[in-house]
């Protein structure tokens, strides 16, 4: 098989059209804290399935309503603004993207990771004085690079995956052996290609080696927040994928995010808790 460039990678994303306009949308009134449930309401009300399907979840059993939910505005309140955000987006993504079926993807176990490092990734940020909203989008999309490989690059990630599985490593390693380049370079660059906030971006882009140009001294960033989350959910194995590997932490970012170890203990219950609902409306 022709080995495969990073340069042929962007290219293919070059290719791609943009961000489908109602994850765009929603990403732009997630980030605005002015925003509200009306301005989201309407949005996902331009799509259809989206909209059955926060629906259907907000009848579901799960929440125990005792009366039918028949309208968005009232789903939102039901489950949430920012679940009913990740439920949008990660659906839209989702269907953006569709893997052969011989690739043998698992989309449910690839969204219960971004969910879960999303949520840790709120959480986190939340604790250190950054944005809780932006550090979500970043955690939820971190591996969105994988995805896109899959899709637009089946055969040859094939291969990672085979030599992955074989070898027992991270990813990385062997994407970085086979092809050159990572899942998170090729995730960054597409997050770059959707416009979106350049700090999600270079988060996406170091989710796996943070801030390489700062001491362990200054204040954390995105990155920091997003590689500790990606760290946190493959520990807690929110995926339920017994061949995930935890990734090594990068010891400068968990000094520059300034938490000790009874702080990050006090915040699982309530990410463990929350992912499940997330979770439930992704299975609806």
């Amino acid at each position: 098989m022709t080995p495969l460039t990073l340069e042929e990678v962007l290219a293919d994303i070059r290719q791609l059209p943009s961000l489908p306009a109602v994850v765009g949308e929603l990403i732009r009134t997630l980030d605005n804290e002015s925003a509200g449930i009306e301005q989201l309401a309407e949005g996902i009300a331009k799509d259809q399935s989206l909209a059955a399907r926060a629906l259907r979840v907000a009848n579901s059993p799960f929440y125990g309503i005792q009366h039918k939910v028949a309208s968005i505005h009232d789903a939102i309140v039901i489950l949430g603004f920012r679940a009913v955000g990740s439920l949008v987006m990660a659906a839209s993504v989702t269907r953006y993207f569709t893997p052969p079926p011989e690739m043998a993807f698992d989309p449910m176990r690839f969204w219960r990771h971004g969910i879960g490092a999303a949520l840790c990734a709120r959480a986190l940020a939340r604790e250190v004085g950054l944005d809780p909203e932006a550090a979500f989008t970043a955690g939820l999309l971190h591996d969105i690079g994988v995805l896109m490989l899959l899709t637009t690059r089946p055969e040859h990630y094939a291969e990672v995956l085979a030599a992955r599985r074989e070898r027992d490593c991270h990813l990385v390693v062997v994407e970085r052996e086979l092809l050159g380049f990572d899942h998170a370079t090729a995730g960054a660059a597409l997050a770059d290609r959707w416009r979106l906030p350049e700090e999600i971006v270079r988060a996406v882009a170091l989710h796996h080696a943070p801030g390489p140009d700062r001491e362990s001294s200054v204040r954390p960033a995105l990155d920091d927040i997003v590689h500790v989350a990606n760290i946190l959910a493959h520990a807690l194995d929110l995926a339920e994928d017994p061949d995930a590997l935890v990734p090594s932490l990068d010891v400068s970012a968990w000094r520059r995010l300034g938490l000790d170890e009874s702080t990050l203990k006090a915040l699982l219950p309530g990410i463990e808790q929350a992912h499940e609902g997330y979770c439930a409306m992704l299975a609806a």
